[in-house]
């Protein structure tokens, strides 16, 4: 059943992609620029915000980890009051919105309140980042499989759904959203279900961006690494031998 109130406008999910500027789509772009209203995340780019309509309502509802600026149901009732209000509310997510995004909880909600949306993908960071990195997801010799999944459960989770052992036995490519600060929980469990000590692992922070950097190392030793370095999020996780190919990065 949906709600009665009138609704004068659409509201487009938009992805901004990983950060750099240049890989938002034209769609995307044309949006920003025609924009009533942008609600925005964290993780979007300064670049990107600076293609907003300079007359739109910017309202940030970023999420970062321990500093939740505005709770998922607080940024869908805003989606909806504004868009019974203006004629373009965009909400602009970093990455891709059906990636880890949580554009389909919001596409659902606007849907029951009588709301029209429209999504318009973006360039996801488990793709983009290791591309940037010199990194190919998949290869003729090493990788014909690629697996995407969040490591953002919580510890201690009585039923965690993400099934590492058979993740670590069906894929030969793991890309691991949001991460990083459950390595320690996450590579022992890959290491028990059969992934050797010595298989590659890449942390790529801030992909796309002019501050990326990659941290490089083993199972084995890349918790120390990340503790010797203090490497830290934002960043995705790469596993598998494509970390090792030796081929030119796309960053200079």
């Amino acid at each position: 059943m949906t709600n009665s109130i009138a609704t004068l406008g659409k509201v487009y999910l938009l992805g901004a992609g990983p950060g750099d500027p240049g890989l938002m789509t034209l769609k995307g772009k044309d949006l920003l620029q025609m924009a009533d209203v942008v609600v925005y995340d964290a993780l979007v780019s300064q670049p990107i915000l600076e293609m907003i309509n300079p007359n739109a309502i910017a309202i940030h509802a970023g999420k970062r980890r321990g500093r939740h600026s505005l709770k998922q149901a607080e940024i869908t009732q805003i989606l909806i009051e504004q868009a019974r209000t203006h004629a373009i509310v965009v909400r602009l997510k970093g990455g891709d919105p059906f990636i880890f995004g949580r554009g389909g909880e919001e596409m659902a909600d606007l849907q029951a309140a009588g709301i029209p949306v429209e999504v318009i993908p973006g360039i996801t960071s488990g793709i983009a980042a290791p591309a940037y990195a010199g990194i190919p997801l998949t290869h003729r010799g090493y990788s014909s499989s690629v697996t995407f999944v969040t490591g953002h459960e919580s510890v201690g989770k009585y039923r965690p759904k993400v099934n590492w052992d058979a993740i670590a036995r069906g894929s030969e490519t793991i890309i691991i959203y949001m991460g990083i600060h459950n390595l320690a929980q996450i590579i022992p469990q890959l290491i028990e279900a059969g992934l050797s000590g010595e298989t590659p692992i890449a942390l790529i922070r801030w992909g796309t961006r002019p501050e990326q950097e990659t941290l490089v190392g083993t199972l084995e030793t890349i918790l120390a690494k990340v503790e010797e370095t203090g490497f830290s999020a934002p960043a995705i996780a790469t596993i598998g031998n494509v970390v090792t190919l030796d081929l030119p990065a796309t960053m200079g």
